[in-house]
């Protein structure tokens, strides 16, 4: 029998403040960030009480991938998109180990040809630099998943305890903005979404929801919408007074959840008279663990 190992790729987060300017050049294509921007993104981080050890999502996604190993026997080998230990130096190490068959997954329940598939790209890029001959296939998405609906639902109930008897939070459920083109070419991002929100609505029994992208990019051109904050602003005219955040696409603790989040918007709503809160994080979540391992034996079958 082939020897087979998994793939778990993540965005990647530099690991202590030095590594943050190569870490924003990586990201922006090789273009070194100003110094007003370098600034802001490294007081973001100390705003969250980055460290000087390994970065805070990597140690989770390698406690994800704990979970993964245990529940399927199978080695999981680390691979960051933007940051070490990267994708590249992950095929190199499976050649060397002798791996045969590969499944690859992405910590992202949702398919975007700007997100998955440049993962699946970079996978594609690192096989041919290393000769590495394996058999790869991916795990595209898993957002319909019955137990990471499961999981997010555990979330809700759990942060429900944080309002008092008297609050009926509406919820936002959030996701990464990305380019509003991804639209022209029917692009499921958004469509997936979507459907991860409706099933979580059914499950935890959500009257009163809607849904906002969060964390968009500086660039000239137009980003998904609408913006966590003017979704928050816009229920605050409807006098909505208590907000229940949970972050659909986002299933690890890192800054576009930490800061965006637990800083930006929470003072944002306070400032106007709301009380926000936010779900916890799946990070290394049983529920969700299981999930991947189905996702990815379903995948060794085909």
């Amino acid at each position: 029998m082939a020897k087979r190992a998994i793939l778990m790729m993540a965005y990647g987060s530099p690991d202590k403040f030095e590594d943050i300017e190569p870490y924003y050049t990586d990201i922006r294509r090789g273009r070194k960030p100003s110094p007003e921007q370098l600034h802001e993104l490294t007081e973001r981080y100390k705003a969250i009480g980055m460290g000087n050890d390994s970065s805070l999502l990597l140690r989770i996604t390698q406690s994800q991938a704990d979970l993964v190993k245990e529940l399927t026997g199978l080695p999981v080998y680390l691979g960051m998109r933007h940051w070490t230990p990267w994708i590249r130096e992950a095929i190199q190490q499976m050649k060397e180990d002798g791996v045969e068959e590969v499944v690859g997954v992405v910590m992202a329940p949702h398919f975007s040809e700007m997100s998955i598939a440049r993962y699946i790209a970079n996978v594609e890029d690192a096989q041919k630099l290393h000769e590495a001959e394996m058999e790869i296939s991916f795990v595209k998405s898993w957002h319909d998943h019955s137990l990471f609906i499961e999981a997010l639902n555990e979330k809700i109930n759990n942060a429900m305890s944080l309002f008092s008897e008297d609050e009926d939070p509406h919820v936002i459920f959030t996701a990464h903005s990305l380019p509003e083109r991804i639209l022209k070419n029917n692009d499921p991002y958004k469509i997936q979404l979507l459907e991860t929100c409706d099933l979580l609505a059914e499950r935890a029994d959500i009257a009163s929801w809607s849904f906002a992208f969060q964390s968009a990019g500086r660039t000239e051109e137009k980003w998904l919408g609408p913006d966590l904050l003017e979704e928050i602003e816009k229920l605050n005219n409807e006098d909505v007074k208590s907000i229940l955040v949970c972050s659909v696409g986002f299933i690890t603790d890192h800054l576009e959840v930490m800061y965006d989040i637990d800083i930006e918007a929470k003072k944002f709503a306070a400032d106007l008279g709301i009380h926000l809160e936010r779900t916890e994080s799946l990070n290394a979540n049983l529920l969700m663990a299981e999930a991947l391992k189905d996702v990815i034996e379903k995948e060794f079958d085909k």
